[in-house]
């Protein structure tokens, strides 16, 4: 049954939407309705989970608008997702980010990045 089931999603799955990991920095690229009008929405934070596998895997972006953290669940297969750019590599600590929530200010976005930490290697 399973086998049934994956070959039916597989159809479904979007190529190239797999390029990002916990802990990066993000703008996702989502068509927003507006009754017969339609445009392009970013929504730009960290990612800090991802979850599920296949056609059912999302992911959650965080970020801190007016001083308050706003979080956004994704379907990563969504057709409603034009695109996701990666702003900001990061190296990931954790498999689950949730601890960025009760950080306050500027340490709500700090998280350890790619390039910074080769610097300081070479």
């Amino acid at each position: 049954m399973n086998r049934i089931i994956d070959e039916i999603t597989s159809v479904q799955l979007q190529s190239g939407r797999d390029n990002f990991k916990v802990g990066d920095g993000v703008r996702v690229h989502t068509r927003v309705r507006e009754g017969d009008k339609e445009r392009i929405q970013i929504f730009a934070g960290i990612v800090i989970c991802r979850k599920g596998s296949g056609i059912h895997e999302s992911f959650t972006v965080r970020r801190m608008s007016a001083g308050e953290g706003v979080e956004r669940v994704f379907p990563v297969h969504s057709p409603n997702i034009d695109k996701i750019e990666v702003d900001r590599e990061s190296v990931p600590m954790k498999a689950r980010m949730y601890y960025l929530r009760d950080r306050i200010g500027k340490a709500a976005n700090k998280v350890r990045e790619k390039r910074l930490l080769d610097q300081i290697t070479k």
